[in-house]
C-alpha cells in the first residue's frame, strides 16, 4: 500500500524539527510511499529536493487568520492534487491551517507535539489530530492533562538519530589535557544559556585548557539575546574560552571533537534531540532534570542530571567527566547502546508508519438517539446495519439517562455516552460543553438518527468530517443530510433512508429489532411469576396499562382494560398487568373494577425485566408505548392500539401483530388532549374484538 503522506511545519531550516521532518521522508520514500512536505522553505529544501521530494512553499508560519485562511485553501488544493491520504502536522500554526484544509477532503489529520504548549486557544489545535504523536510520556501527560485529550489517542514515538551521520571517529584519548565543552540550541532563555556559561567560569578555574562553543543562534528579530550572552561572557572572563560558533550545519563533526555536551534548559523539555545525537557520537552528556530528559538520562548510568538553575552543581557534573575519563567513557558506552536500542531513525520512522497505517484502518463512528425508549429500541436495526457495514470501526451511541440500559448490552456498539437531555441543554454553553466532550472521541463520522436542532449542533460541534441526518431543523449543520421523504414511511424504513449516503441499502422485509436482556431479569421475572402462581404451562397474556399520562389520548380507557380482564380471564387465560410506578394509582383503580383480579406487576420491573416480561407472554396488548416496541424485539405477538397517532408510521416491524385504528375524520391528530373531547379514536376499539384476536394469536 502506496501511503501518500504530506508534512506541514513553519520553515525547513536546521532544527530537531526539521531535521526529523527529513528524515522521515526519506524513510517514507525509501520504502515504497510518497512523501510531500509544506513549509515556508529554508536551508533544508535542497536536501528534500535533491531526494526527488516534492516540497511546496506556502507561508504556513504567518500567525495572521487571513494568511492562515488563503494558505488553508491552497494546501486543500494540494491535498487534492496530491491525492493525499494523512496531513501530518508538526506546528501549531500549520495544524490550524492544515485542520481547515483537511475538513474539505478525504486525508486524515494527526499531529506531532514537539513542545510543552501553553494552553491557550492557538495551541489547542495540537490535541485534535486522530492521533497525537508525543516524543516523551512528560508531553503525553501534557496532552492528556492540560488539553483534554485521551490517552487512547496518544501515541508516544521518541525522537530519532541518523546513526549514519553521526558515526564518526571520535577524539577518546584517556590522557587529555585539553577539552571542549558544547551546547546545542537556540540562544533563548529558556535554554538557560546564561547558566551555562556561568557554570563554565566555574569549570575554567579548575582546568584552565577548556575550549567552550556554543552552537546556534538567536530567532530572527531577537539578536538582542545573544549580545547579551556576548556581554556575560565578557564579565565572567570567558572571552578567550567561549566561542559563539552560530548556526552549522557541521553538527556531526563538531560532536566528533566534543569531549562533554551540556544542556541546560530551564524549562520541561519535550525530549531533547541534541542529547541523543550526542550520545551517538559517544559524547557524554550533562543535562538539566526538565521534561522528557529524564526518560532519555539515567543519572550515572548513561549521562548526569542536575537540578535546573545550578551552576555549581553543572560545573561539578562536567568537572567529574572531564576528570574521571574512564567513567565518562562507561557513560558513553552505555549511552550508545540505547540510542542504538531506541532511538534509531528506523525505529521511529517504523512507528510513525504503523500510526498512519493505524490511522487509516481506524474509523470512529458516533450515532445519536437520546429520545425516548421506544425510539431507542427502533434503532437496534439501524445499529446492526450499519455494525454489518462496518465491522472494525469502534461505534459509540449517544443516548438518553432513561435510555441506557436498552443498549447497554448490545453487540453492535463498543461504547454508550449518556446524556440527560431533560437538564438544562437549551443553554448554549451546556451544549457546546458536550460538544468539546464529544469531540475528544475524534469521531470521523455521526449518524443522526434524532435529527433535531440539539442533536445537528451536537454533530457540528463534534468535529467529525461526515455527519449524516435529515435536513431538518437546522439541518445545515450536517455536510451528508439526506431530504424529509415526501411520502410517511415506516420508522426503520425511514431511518434507514439517513444511511443511504453509508452505502447501506435499504432494509430487508424480515428486518426485526433486538433486545439483550440479561440472565437476571429472566430470573427477577420468574421469582415475580412464581409469587402470583403463574406456571410456565399457563396461557398469560400482558397488557400495558398507558403509553404516558402526557399523551392521555394514547390510553385505553380503565373500564375496558378491565372488561378485557375479565373476558380473558374466562377463557382460563392469566392476565398481568404492566406499567411504569406512575401508573400505580391506575393500576388499583383497574383492578377494583375487575372481578378477575388480574396479576398486578405495575412498578415491579425496569425495562430490560419488562422485556424478560414481555417474552413470558403469549401475546401483549398495549397502546402505542415503548413496550410495542420491546414485544416487538422479543418476537412476541401484540395487539397494538392506535389512537391519535398514525401505526403505519410508528408500527415496529413484525409479522405477528394486530392493529386496531379507527379512521375517523379526525385521525391522527397528534395532539395530547382530544379536541373535539370524546376520545372516539380508543373508545371505539371494543374489548371483545381484542378478545377474539388474542385468542386467534394464541392458536397461531
Amino acid at each position: 500500500m502506496n501511503l501518500r503522506v504530506l508534512q506541514v511545519l513553519p520553515e525547513l531550516n536546521v532544527g530537531g524539527v526539521e531535521t526529523g521532518t527529513v528524515d522521515l521522508a526519506k524513510y517514507l520514500l525509501g520504502h515504497g510511499h510518497t512523501p510531500v512536505v509544506v513549509s515556508n522553505g529554508g536551508a533544508l529544501v535542497q536536501s528534500l529536493e535533491n531526494m526527488g521530494i516534492t516540497h511546496y512553499q506556502l507561508p504556513v508560519h504567518k500567525k495572521s487568520f487571513l494568511s492562515a485562511w488563503r494558505c488553508a485553501k491552497a494546501l486543500q488544493r494540494i491535498i487534492v492534487d496530491e491525492r493525499i491520504d494523512i496531513v501530518h502536522a508538526r506546528s501549531r500554526v500549520p495544524a490550524w491551517i492544515a485542520f481547515m484544509a483537511c475538513r474539505g477532503t478525504e486525508a486524515a489529520f494527526i499531529t506531532t507535539c514537539h513542545g510543552y504548549y501553553s494552553t491557550h486557544l492557538l495551541s489547542r489545535v495540537m490535541g485534535w489530530g486522530k492521533y497525537v504523536i508525543v516524543p516523551s510520556e512528560v508531553i503525553g501527560r501534557h496532552m492528556i492533562e492540560d488539553f483534554d485529550v485521551q490517552a487512547d489517542h496518544i501515541r508516544c514515538i521518541p525522537r530519532s538519530v541518523d546513526l549514519d551521520r553521526f558515526n564518526l571517529p571520535h577524539d577518546s584519548q584517556k590522557m587529555k589535557t585539553s577539552f571542549t565543552i558544547a551546547i546545542i540550541g537556540r540562544l533563548t532563555p529558556l535554554k538557560g544559556h546564561t547558566y551555562f556559561l556561568k557554570a563554565m567560569a566555574k569549570v575554567v578555574r579548575i582546568m584552565p585548557y577548556v575550549k567552550v562553543w556554543v552552537i546556534g543562534d538567536a530567532p530572527r528579530n531577537k539578536d538582542s539575546y545573544r549580545h547579551e550572552l556576548e556581554a556575560l561572557t565578557r564579565r565572567l572572563g570567558l572571552t578567550d574560552t567561549v566561542e559563539f560558533l552560530g548556526t552549522r550545519k557541521d553538527i556531526p563533526q563538531l560532536l566528533a571533537r566534543t569531549d562533554v555536551l551540556v544542556l541546560s534548559s530551564t524549562v520541561p523539555e519535550a525530549f531533547g534531540r541534541v542529547i541523543i545525537e550526542a550520545q551517538a557520537a559517544d559524547v557524554p552528556v550533562v543535562a538539566t532534570k526538565v521534561g522528557g530528559v529524564v526518560e532519555i538520562i539515567e543519572h550515572e548510568k548513561t549521562g548526569l542530571l542536575v537540578l535546573p538553575k545550578d551552576p555549581d552543581g553543572m560545573a561539578q557534573a562536567v568537572i567529574r567527566l572531564l576528570q574521571d575519563r574512564p567513567f565518562a567513557q562507561e557513560i558513553a558506552v552505555q549511552a550508545k547502546k540505547k540510542v542504538l536500542a531506541q532511538y534509531t531513525l528506523a525505529h521511529m520512522a517504523k512507528k510513525t508508519l504503523a500510526v498512519y497505517k493505524e490511522l487509516l484502518k481506524t474509523l470512529n463512528i458516533l450515532v445519536i438517539k437520546i429520545s425516548a425508549m421506544g425510539d431507542v429500541v427502533l434503532a437496534t436495526a439501524a445499529l446492526k446495519a450499519v455494525r454489518e457495514r462496518f465491522p472494525q470501526a469502534r461505534i459509540v451511541c449517544l443516548v438518553g439517562e432513561e435510555s441506557r440500559v436498552i443498549l447497554q448490552r448490545c453487540p453492535y456498539i463498543d461504547e454508550l455516552i449518556v446524556m440527560d437531555a431533560r437538564r438544562g441543554y437549551r443553554r448554549l454553553w451546556s451544549v457546546l460543553k458536550w460538544g468539546r466532550r464529544l469531540a475528544r472521541n475524534k469521531f470521523d463520522k455521526v449518524i443522526d438518527f434524532q435529527n433535531n436542532r440539539l442533536s445537528h449542533v451536537l454533530a457540528l460541534c463534534s468535529f467529525a468530517r461526515e455527519r449524516y441526518g435529515y435536513n431538518r431543523k437546522w439541518g445545515f449543520l450536517l455536510n451528508r443530510s439526506v431530504p424529509l421523504p415526501d411520502a410517511p414511511l415506516p420508522p426503520v424504513p425511514h431511518q434507514f433512508l439517513v444511511l443511504r449516503g453509508l452505502d447501506i441499502p435499504a432494509p430487508p422485509e424480515n428486518v426485526r429489532l433486538e433486545l439483550w436482556p440479561a440472565e437476571k431479569d429472566f430470573k427477577r421475572i420468574q421469582e415475580l411469576f412464581e409469587s402470583e402462581w403463574l406456571a410456565p404451562q399457563h396461557n398469560v397474556v400482558g397488557i400495558h396499562l398507558a403509553a404516558s399520562w402526557r399523551w392521555m389520548t394514547k390510553n385505553w380507557p380503565l373500564e375496558y382494560a378491565a372488561r378485557l380482564c375479565d373476558l380473558l380471564a374466562a377463557r382460563n387465560i392469566r392476565v398481568v398487568i404492566t406499567g411504569v410506578e406512575k401508573d400505580f394509582a391506575a393500576g388499583l383503580e383497574l383492578l377494583r373494577l375487575t372481578k378477575s383480579k388480574p396479576a398486578n406487576f405495575i412498578g415491579k420491573t425496569d425495562i430490560m425485566e419488562m422485556a424478560a416480561l414481555i417474552s413470558r407472554c403469549r401475546v401483549f396488548v398495549t397502546p402505542d408505548s415503548a413496550p410495542m416496541h420491546i414485544a416487538a424485539a422479543m418476537g412476541t405477538p401484540f395487539v397494538a392500539l392506535f389512537g391519535p397517532t398514525a401505526a403505519f408510521r410508528h408500527l415496529p416491524p413484525s409479522d405477528r401483530c394486530v392493529v386496531f385504528q379507527r379512521k375517523l375524520p379526525c385521525a391522527p391528530c397528534y395532539s395530547p388532549k382530544c379536541r373535539i373531547k370524546t376520545h372516539a379514536c380508543m373508545k371505539e376499539i371494543s374489548p371483545e374484538e381484542i378478545v377474539e384476536q388474542v385468542v386467534r394469536l394464541m392458536k397461531e
